[in-house]
């Protein structure tokens, strides 16, 4: 490889750039990528290709407009299409299995994917999130074996933890400071001069793959730990009969003070990624201590929530078997359409569980995936007052103005999650 010359071809705008992976994470880089470089997007879902050749994104990250400016993106489910590139940008998920164990099915999917299409010197970028040596460790050799050619001395690797956060429009992907590495120093070089073409923050070349993959996964897991933190202190609070919002404001006038507030930890990343790191931790035979403690406290919670709002309504005598409940929001986050891993699930199965009727509605989510997830039919259309509790689950911005004031204070209970809605209005909030 002619570092040099691939380095000018960058900043030329020469090179072709392909991205597995057209999802919360893969379109938007394809997206940016694409207004200046000839870009591929590769996607296994039909649906979805025909939506985004139709400039609409289901994802709700890019307007109509944001995909029209990216003039040399196209589209493709042909693995022929995206032969003859230079990069290839692997932007698939990372979930975990049913027992919460890394699942590389999508990943090593990928991998054989690009291994048909690999020629000499193109480099492969991992963006997803996975444990220290994953890339080199188990996607390398599914490169090595579709394509036939040899790691470091045919095609080469390189890994960008994406940071992508799902449905915010002030940190998006050219805003967002990128961590990149090489399989080798110059490699490294290359992968640092492609990110900064489109990365107006800055980039921060680390000294290795798994270096950066350590980095990305921690990120995350220090989330996850201290969201635990502040659960659990909300459950100590709640017992001392504090309101937990008040004590975390009050404890927030100090400097060094970090901002977390309790709640159902999902999605995609916080809930997900520590377990990529306890896996890896085990398999050298450590047992983590603190990262597993605030992954069974965080995943906890809807049974906590639920508790909590059964014990109200008890004392407001409303009796739990056929009691009526109105559940806002379900996604993993607020103004955003993303249901992977949203913990509010739990939460409806454990009202479920003690005879509650429960009627969830979302403005932002798609009824016909949410059926498909978690067998929930949501509701197109609410009257809270006529439900003996209503909980607030997920801050949609149609929620924080949503008028509860024709609730019975006497009879419903008004449950706040999200801390959002003025304590004097609600029974109780984490």
């Amino acid at each position: 490889m002619n570092v040099e010359h691939l380095i000018q071809r960058i900043r030329d705008r020469e090179v072709r750039i392909a991205v597995i992976g057209l999802g919360y994470v893969g379109l938007p880089l394809a997206a940016e990528f694409g207004r200046t470089f000839e870009v591929i997007g590769f996607d296994i879902n039909a649906q979805r290709l025909d939506e985004l050749r139709r400039g609409l994104d289901s994802t709700r990250e890019l307007s109509p407009e944001q995909l029209q400016a990216a003039e040399r993106l196209s589209f493709t489910d042909r693995v022929d299409d995206i032969r003859g590139s230079d990069f290839f940008i692997v932007t698939v998920p990372t979930p975990i299995d049913a027992h919460r164990r890394p699942d590389l099915i999508p990943l090593i999917q990928a991998s054989e994917t690009v291994s048909a299409a690999l020629a000499p010197d193109a480099i492969v970028i991992y963006e997803s999130t996975v444990y220290p040596g994953c890339t080199e460790e188990d996607c390398v050799p599914v490169l090595e074996q579709g394509s036939g050619l040899k790691y470091n001395r045919d095609f080469f690797g390189g890994y960008s933890p994406e940071r992508i956060n799902p449905g915010d429009k002030e940190h998006t992907v050219t805003t967002i400071k990128k961590v990149t590495a090489g399989s080798t120093p110059e490699v490294g070089r290359v992968v640092d001069e492609l990110y900064q073409s489109i990365i107006t923050a800055g980039t921060h070349l680390a000294s290795s793959i798994a270096e950066a993959e350590a980095a990305k996964v921690i990120e995350n897991a220090q989330r996850d730990i201290n969201i635990a933190f502040v659960n659990e202190l909300s459950m100590i609070f709640e017992r001392m009969g504090l309101d937990t919002q008040g004590v975390l404001e009050a404890a927030g006038t100090k400097w060094n003070f970090l901002p977390f507030r309790p709640g159902l930890v999902g999605g995609h990343c916080i809930g997900v990624d520590p377990y990529y790191l306890t896996h890896k931790a085990e398999a050298l035979g450590y047992h983590p201590q603190m990262i597993l403690a605030g992954r069974r406290l965080n995943d906890n919670m809807g049974a906590h929530v639920a508790y909590r709002v059964i014990k109200l309504m008890i004392k407001k005598d409303h009796c739990i078997q056929g009691a009526r409940v109105l559940v806002l929001g379900i996604t993993f986050k607020e103004n955003c359409p993303d249901i992977r891993n949203s913990r509010v699930p739990d939460v409806i199965r454990e009202l479920r569980d003690v005879g509650c009727e429960v009627d969830v509605h979302d403005p932002w989510a798609d009824a016909e995936e949410v059926k498909a997830e978690y067998d929930v039919d949501l509701v197109p259309q609410i009257e809270p007052d006529n439900y003996d509790a209503v909980i607030l689950a997920v801050a949609h911005r149609e929620y924080r103005s949503l008028d509860l004031s024709g609730c019975d204070r006497e009879r419903t209970v008004i449950f706040d999650i999200k801390g959002v809605l003025p304590k004097a209005l609600v029974d109780g909030r984490l």
